[in-house]
């Protein structure tokens, strides 16, 4: 897990959060831990749906595109 003081915390907040791993960040003060921040977990269930509107199909989506012969 990353460590940062919490002066440059302050300087670099928004950018830290744009970029924060799964693992999160904990802030220093004086080199002792004295916050964590990690990333809000979503419920799964919440993403069902989030890409209507998002995607188009083209072509068969149940055929690979190969041509073959089941007789042989």
């Amino acid at each position: 897990m990353k460590t940062i003081g919490a002066a440059r915390f302050k300087e670099r907040c928004l950018a830290l959060l744009d970029r924060l791993g799964p693992d999160g960040l904990v802030i220093t003060k004086h080199g002792k831990p004295v916050a964590r921040v990690l990333p809000y977990e979503e419920d799964p269930a919440s993403l069902i749906g989030s890409l209507r509107n998002e995607l188009k199909i083209k072509g068969d989506i149940m055929s690979t595109g190969v041509r073959w012969d089941a007789e042989r």
